[in-house]
């Protein structure tokens, strides 16, 4: 009894000092409460380089850029964007609502972005933040690189070949570059023009059917998507879209040049009228990377492909995703696809991919589905090593040229349409292939990838008959690095 009497007393008096500190905690706790009340909260700075950099590159830079600069205004670099343009400074550190940027931009109906979205009203506040707490620049050292025409890039090594097309006339071969364009004339004897733009990234190069203007897919990846509109003879921008937060791919004219279709990172095949820039087709059914596009013989749909393994057939005017062209059997297809074309001439596509084997395909379906088939594959053609990554027609059809890559080396064959076994094999290539062109006249093919050599081959005997460099390298640069 004794015992149990000392732990009930002791047990009150734990209650009572317990009941004692858990009211002081509680004052506590209500005095810190109202004194971060009363405290005026501290904005976290805004980063021009990380959060007010990437706004303008994605909503504005597409008109005010080297190569196309509207109001004599430069968004591309905090230099250009604190230089102002015809309206004078773009912003007044501290004051947002004097600044001519926050002006343009804010508002019921803002006048920029013009023709497209507006910002949105955290895009909008984040500029409003930056400008009020000073204007702050804090772009890295590194990242203060300046491209423009009158500054074009420096090489100090030749940059990987990710894209090549001819002119339809056979004159010309644009070869990709960091930030440009190369024209070269077609035969590889001579630099014609540098087409310098704001995309550090070019993945695909069209002429339009009738040779007037060059169209590129690319961008800076993890920053925007941009199409370039060319005007081949005065070498001059026309137009600039910039689209998405990531790399475009697959840009492809219609036969009569007025739309252009392109794949995105996130999954999606748009087109668009060259024109204007206006969106007329969405399909959203892939479930990865769309690689490549192209129009249907009667430009009515559209073939995509993409990493998820699938060719997919679109309805132009409608949108309306119709079917899968290849096989939807597990298993059917190894691996994703990178490259398509159709044929000059008839509804057909050339495909190729991961498992290295160009195929042909009808785009139409004729019978039902049925489980586990293949049905509109007409032909399959002998395995280059490692995986496809370009293909391309010659102007009838009854020939094509493939370039493929793998870990260490790269291959490019020519091959009769109706033949399965290669018509020439393209030697030398010791890396990946990533690009090849078909030249319209028949003559010639040229190939370029890993290595950045442009590579140029007779088209009837595959002997090779040119190599060289599409820029200029500068030693001196490199030894100073």
């Amino acid at each position: 009894m004794l015992i149990c009497g000392s732990l009930s007393e002791f047990g009150m008096d734990l209650m009572k000092h317990l009941g004692l500190f858990v009211i002081t905690l509680m004052g506590q706790l209500v005095v810190s409460v109202a004194s971060a009340q009363e405290a005026t909260p501290v904005a976290k700075p805004v980063s021009f380089y990380r959060q007010v950099r990437p706004i303008l590159q994605r909503h504005c830079s597409g008109c005010h850029q080297p190569a196309k600069q509207g109001g004599n205004l430069l968004l591309i670099s905090f230099e250009q964007l604190q230089k102002g343009g015809d309206t004078g400074p773009t912003f007044h550190p501290g004051n947002p609502d004097e600044s001519n940027l926050v002006k343009q931009i804010s508002g019921e109906k803002p006048e920029m972005p013009p023709n497209s979205d507006p910002l949105s009203p955290k895009q909008v506040a984040i500029i409003r933040d930056w400008i009020s707490q000073g204007a702050t620049n804090d772009t890295p050292a590194a990242a203060k690189e300046e491209i423009s025409p009158e500054k074009p890039p420096v090489y100090t090594s030749s940059p990987v070949i990710t894209a090549l097309a001819y002119s339809p006339d056979s004159s010309l071969l644009a070869v990709s570059g960091y930030h440009e364009v190369l024209l070269h004339q077609a035969d590889g004897s001579a630099p014609v023009a540098r087409l310098i733009g704001r995309s550090p990234k070019i993945s695909s190069i069209q002429f339009s059917p009738d040779g007037t203007k060059l169209a590129t897919g690319g961008g800076a990846p993890a920053l925007f998507g941009e199409i370039q509109i060319w005007d081949t003879a005065k070498r001059e921008l026309i137009r600039s879209e910039t689209i998405g937060f990531d790399t475009l791919y697959g840009i492809n004219f219609s036969d009569d040049g007025s739309l252009l279709t392109y794949g995105t990172f996130d999954n999606r095949v748009r087109a668009i009228q060259v024109a204007d820039g206006k969106q007329v087709m969405s399909m959203d059914a892939h479930t990865d990377l769309v690689f490549g596009t192209t129009f249907s013989l009667k430009n009515d749909h559209v073939i995509s492909v993409s990493r998820d393994m699938s060719m997919k057939l679109t309805e132009l005017k409608t949108s309306q995703f119709i079917d899968n062209i290849t096989s939807i059997t597990p298993g059917a297809l190894k691996g994703g696809l990178m490259a398509v074309q159709r044929h000059p001439k008839e509804e057909q596509v050339l495909i190729g991919g991961a498992d290295g084997e160009p195929k042909l395909y009808k785009i139409f379906r004729t019978q039902a589905r049925q489980i586990g088939d293949d049905f509109n594959r007409l032909r399959g053609y002998a395995k280059l090593d490692g995986r496809v990554c370009s293909l391309q027609f010659n102007k009838d059809g009854s020939k094509f040229v493939v370039g493929s890559s793998n870990a260490t080396t790269g291959a490019a064959r020519i091959y009769k349409t109706d033949v399965e076994q290669p018509f020439a094999e393209l030697k030398p290539h010791s890396a990946g292939v990533f690009a090849v062109a078909f030249r319209p006249d028949g003559q010639q093919v040229a190939t370029g990838g890993l290595d950045g050599v442009v590579r140029i081959f007779n088209a009837e005997t595959g002997e090779l008959l040119k190599e060289f460099l599409p820029v200029t390298i500068t030693p001196s640069i490199a030894a100073k690095r």
